[in-house]
């Protein structure tokens, strides 16, 4: 049972993209400092069983958890911050509770009563936020509601935070995040947008116990005092939440505020006197203050959109930080490179990354851009399309088969070397045909992957249909290609790499997912190091 976990939730209000996700985790990362063990969910108020189905400019990138949910881009950053695997259970959308209730009423779950939104909907949310703490393993469940309140959508959601504050008393907390403008014809700080987000909580029944403010500028006593006043909560839970030069500075903000701390009180928790975080401040020291700089050139179809990839721009931050290292990321429009500009595009980089995606468009110009990589021995790294995309390069340029392709892109093509397999082609659902979550990659000793993850087992997530055609391994083992990575279950080729070549690998999986602050992915550490290499040698 979860007799003794605590459950925050965090709601925002006046504008959405204030970082309610950023606050969550920073705020995880403090508790755990403290030695509490803690879980984040977030809770979206769209109507869709999960973001799978969504395209990037609805919704930034698609993440996928070990266990093969699909979910928010925001479970990226709890486990970038927390170090804690998240699953299934941790993201949770208005479409799958209305789902979950429909299928109990058709299966006579309700007697025979009338269903409602009261209580049939929000016991189903209560029932979904407590499956985390009824496990056993947390002191702390931290809630963020999607949306902004006042809006429609999020109606269901704020009414169980009322219900939950009114059953759980002190094992429950509200953060409630918000801004405080600044208007520059005025020279002044605005506090009314947070009361009229304030006053939109309370006409729904929910009195915020802690109030985090997103400012330009800092906050004087005068206006904590006011917003204190204005909301019913004493001065030091007006919590200020300044803009940071970087996201991994936040914990760090939101230590010097105290948030943790106002929480553990409003909770009626012990404060125990450690708050370790040596080593987080190790690796914001190493990101503020980097000893070297190499450029990578980031290929994709949505280089405009700043979170469609926002995994990897993670990942290269770690990545960068272990090796004392600024990244700079290149976006560079696949559908603009052709084999007369590929040059002038490339070649003053230090790296290559070609990025996932589903879809034809722009996919020569991926080809393109490693064709150049391999040619010129720039470091290369291929992530799921990316990968597959190296293998069509290869058949074309070096196995000399011009019209080599996946079928995904070309049905006919006489050389598929990307295809489906066999137990594949006959089903319909989109869904089905996906490799969705974890799976087990062995690894060629031989190989830079294992260089790089210095051990013969991994376990990375997956999100893709189609897979290297087994027809052709012995066509491209003969001429150059290193299998580096084979999934021992299905006899599946999960990395491929250029044997005469400093640093070129294609992996099927996104080792993305996987990388956080405390364990930067082995991948992108040596990728990062061989683009160092490579910046010395030219």
């Amino acid at each position: 049972m979860d007799h003794n976990v605590k459950y925050i939730f965090v709601t925002g209000g006046v504008s959405s993209s204030l970082g309610k996700g950023i606050i969550s985790s920073s705020l995880a990362k403090l508790l755990q400092a403290r030695g509490f063990t803690v879980t984040i969910q977030k809770l979206d108020p769209y109507i869709n069983i999960d973001p799978g189905t969504l395209n990037p400019y609805e919704h930034g990138e698609c993440y996928v958890t070990e266990d093969g949910a699909e979910t928010d881009l925001d479970l990226g950053h709890y486990e970038r911050f927390s170090n804690t695997r998240t699953s299934q259970a941790n993201n949770v959308t208005t479409g799958r509770i209305y789902q979950n209730v429909i299928n109990k009423e058709r299966r006579g779950e309700y007697l025979g009563t009338t269903v409602q939104v009261i209580p049939h909907i929000t016991d189903e949310i209560k029932r979904s936020i407590r499956i985390l703490g009824k496990t056993g393993k947390y002191d702390f469940v931290i809630t963020e509601i999607g949306g902004t309140v006042g809006d429609i959508e999020s109606f269901p959601f704020i009414e169980t935070v009322r219900q939950m504050k009114w059953e759980l008393g002190t094992r429950c907390a509200v953060i409630h995040l918000t801004l405080v403008p600044y208007l520059h014809a005025a020279g002044e700080l605005k506090t009314k947008p947070t009361q009229h987000s304030v006053k939109s909580l309370l006409e729904q029944g929910v009195q915020p116990d802690i109030i985090v403010c997103r400012t330009e500028h800092p906050l004087y006593s005068g206006i904590k005092q006011k917003i204190a006043q204005f909301c019913n909560v004493s001065p030091t839970a007006v919590i200020e939440s300044r803009d940071a030069e970087t996201i991994y500075e936040v914990p760090l903000l939101m230590r010097d505020e105290n948030l943790d701390i106002e929480v553990l009180k409003k909770t009626n928790t012990a404060i125990p006197d450690k708050l370790d975080l040596k080593n987080w401040i190790h690796f914001v020291n190493n990101l503020k203050n980097p000893e070297k700089e190499v450029t990578i050139a980031l290929v994709g179809k949505y280089i405009e959109l700043k979170d469609a990839y926002k995994s990897i721009n993670e990942a290269f931050i770690h990545g960068g930080a272990a090796n004392k290292t600024k990244v700079k990321i290149n976006r560079i429009q696949s559908e603009n490179i052709t084999k007369e500009n590929v040059n002038e595009l490339l070649e003053n980089v230090n790296g290559i990354l070609v990025a996932p995606g589903f879809g034809n468009r722009g996919i020569e110009g991926k080809i393109e851009a490693i064709r150049f990589a391999r040619e010129n021995k720039i470091p290369f790294l291929g992530i799921c399309l990316g990968m597959q995309c190296a293998a069509v390069e290869f058949a074309r340029n070096v196995l000399k088969h011009p019209d080599a392709h996946s079928t995904e892109m070309n049905p006919k093509t006489s050389y598929p070397v990307i295809d489906l397999m066999d137990e594949q082609k006959n089903i319909k659902n989109m869904g089905g045909t996906m490799r969705l979550g974890a799976y087990a990659c062995k690894l060629n000793p031989d190989s830079n992957s294992f260089k790089a993850y210095k051990k013969a087992l991994v376990y990375e997530r997956h999100r893709h249909r189609y897979e290297f055609n087994n027809k052709y391994r012995k066509d491209f083992e003969n001429n150059g290609i290193r299998l580096a990575g084979i999934n021992p279950d299905k006899n599946l080729v999960e990395i491929i790499e250029l044997k005469n070549h400093p640093w070129f690998v294609g992996v099927q999986f996104h080792p993305e997912y996987s990388s956080t602050v405390k364990e930067p992915h082995p991948l992108f550490v040596s990728f990062v190091k061989a683009a160092i290499v490579h910046k010395g040698s030219v």
